[in-house]
């Protein structure tokens, strides 16, 4: 079945028994409110989390450039980048830096990295994420739309708890953790 922006957005307003939209440019408070804060919200709901249908994998060139001082290789991070992922297959933390609109690295060209990009055709959200997005933008939109912090107390739940079931599904990835060895158990064998 086919998502749209607006779906999304009259999602947020059922959450809130705000009055629905037809388009996210119509001229209304409640089309101007979802307007006004859908790609912001969006974008932050990605960065918040690892959603598995918007982790990518690029392998970028050097800049060419290098930085001013240090011993670095510089990279320009992808257009869609929304957060970068910081491990590699091995589940060993990496020894990369963001400054600015660049990855700084020590390691050779190219560069392998994992990230979050910036999904924006809503075909591509997974079911779990739509009710998490429609559930922050509502949370976002609430006291504008609605007038009522009770409402937004109430969405405010409602989103921990999409969230929550995300996880559980599976929708956010988390890396397998390894936990340190006990000194008292290893002091057994």
């Amino acid at each position: 079945m086919a998502i749209s922006n607006v779906a999304i957005a009259n999602r947020a307003l059922q959450k809130l028994g705000a009055k629905r939209i037809s388009s996210l440019d119509q001229d209304t408070p409640n089309a101007r409110s979802m307007n006004a804060a859908f790609e912001r919200v969006r974008d932050a709901e990605l960065r918040r989390y690892d959603w598995s249908f918007a982790i990518k994998r690029d392998s970028i060139a050097a800049d060419g450039d290098d930085p001013v001082w240090g011993d670095y290789n510089r990279y320009s991070l992808p257009n869609d980048f929304i957060r970068l992922l910081r491990d590699d297959e091995s589940g060993a933390a990496v020894d990369w830096k963001i400054e600015g609109i660049y990855i700084l690295s020590k390691d050779a060209a190219p560069l392998e990295i994992k990230y979050i990009a910036r999904i924006e055709d809503p075909n591509y959200y997974d079911p779990l994420f739509v009710e998490a997005f429609a559930g922050r933008l509502a949370l976002e939109c609430a006291k504008e739309i609605t007038d009522s912090t009770s409402d937004k107390e109430s969405v405010k739940d409602d989103y921990k708890a999409d969230i929550a079931e995300a996880r559980r599904v599976g929708a956010i990835e988390k890396a397998a953790q390894e936990f340190p060895e006990d000194p008292w158990l290893a002091a057994r064998y």
